[in-house]
């Protein structure tokens, strides 16, 4: 694993000029921000991360976080956005935002980057030597959708820096209009004829091959698998799309022999819609009687404290937002990672975790906002 993996970031924002925006599909673009040289080390990132927006929109602070779809370019970063149905930031970037808008992007952060050591910060020597040293790669992707984004990065750096390595795509969408990036896949293709394969699996067109064909189920997978992809050939797989394709790849390739820590995932959704993440910290009343949790929390190098009731069974995070408003998130619903703390005294219980590594969590590592505490007093450190 890179340093940059194991060592995550401080999560800080700052306000960047956006340079470009581009259609790549009729309810998507590519928007490119402008990074000033003064800031440029921090915005340097190993592909495969995201960065995380905020914007006031109809007077609401709303925070998304969205995959680098380029290969590292020092001064700038790319990510493309896909307009959700009733998404108010998705379809605010789709309608409104213009090239010379300033959005606040915080500096890269997450870990759906290979344990390889093909892939770097923008540092190509540092690339090529670690390709060298790892010899020849088969890479596998599984996307679906916007689950595309961060697969580009890494399919470009690796076919680019690497002179020998592999990379297999499976990029499921409705139809062919719906793919994002298929020029440029195209491109990736004609370039790198022998080196990346790419599948597109199409659920509401008709191809000439069944098997692509409809949705990606167990049967279908398996048959990709034994037909398609070289599975036992393969030394790393790249798995992003919605909960449901994801767990499915995870549930298979692990049946199939796999070693999970072989296996990248990323969520651009948990599929729980009934479970909405909340964008701040929510009023609550501490309990006079006196039956409250005590949580003290350190970020950038200051202590806080806050009272949080029994009753109101809120997050770690929540509760830390109620006395400091620059505690970083982004998601808020366990996907993206921005939030993680580590537990330094008491007990606490997390729900979902869908961004931190096993050695991550056996380290004392915890999603807060995911994070509930369940001894009197907790105390976590965000700057760990």
């Amino acid at each position: 694993m890179t340093e940059a993996t194991t060592n995550r970031r401080r999560a800080t924002f700052n306000t960047l000029k956006v340079k470009q925006v581009r259609k790549l599909t009729a309810d998507s673009v590519e928007v490119v921000f402008e990074v000033p040289t003064d800031l440029v080390d921090d915005y340097n990132y190993v592909p495969g991360q995201y960065v995380a927006l905020r914007a006031t929109i109809d007077g609401q602070e709303v925070r998304r976080s969205y995959s680098i779809c380029s290969e590292p370019i020092p001064g700038e970063v790319h990510v493309a956005i896909k307009k959700d149905f009733g998404g108010l930031f998705s379809t605010w970037a789709n309608t409104e935002l213009k090239e010379g808008d300033e959005v606040d992007v915080m500096n890269p952060q997450g870990a759906f980057v290979s344990k390889k050591n093909i892939t770097s910060m923008n540092n190509p020597d540092e690339v090529a030597k670690d390709a060298v040293a790892e010899g020849n790669l088969n890479l596998v992707a599984f996307a679906a959708g916007s689950g595309i984004t961060p697969i580009m990065s890494i399919a470009r750096s690796v076919l680019r820096q690497s002179t020998d390595s592999t990379f297999d795509l499976v990029y499921a969408n409705k139809s062919a209009m719906d793919v994002m990036f298929a020029e440029e896949i195209g491109d990736l293709k004609d370039k790198y004829p022998q080196r990346f394969a790419v599948h597109h699996v199409l659920s509401r067109e008709q191809r000439v091959s069944p098997l692509m064909s409809g949705r990606i189920d167990e049967e279908k997978l398996n048959e990709l698998l034994d037909r398609v992809i070289r599975t036992e050939a393969t030394d790393e797989w790249f798995l992003c799309g919605p909960f449901e394709l994801v767990q499915l790849c995870r549930d298979t390739l692990k049946e199939r022999g796999v070693a999970e820590d072989d296996v990248r995932f990323e969520l651009f959704t948990t599929g729980k819609p009934e479970r909405p993440a909340g964008q701040q910290g929510r009023a609550i009343e501490v309990d006079p009687s006196g039956n409250n949790f005590v949580i003290s929390f350190n970020l950038d190098g200051t202590s806080s404290r806050v009272e949080s009731p029994a009753s109101a069974y809120e997050t770690l995070l929540n509760a830390a937002l109620r006395v400091r408003s620059d505690v970083p998130f982004a998601c808020a619903g366990g996907v993206c990672g921005t939030c993680r703390a580590k537990v330094i005294e008491g007990d606490t219980e997390m729900d979902e975790n869908y961004a931190l590594e096993k050695e991550e969590v056996d380290a004392g590592y915890v999603l807060t906002c995911q994070t509930r505490p369940c001894s009197e007093n907790v105390k976590i450190d965000f700057d760990a």
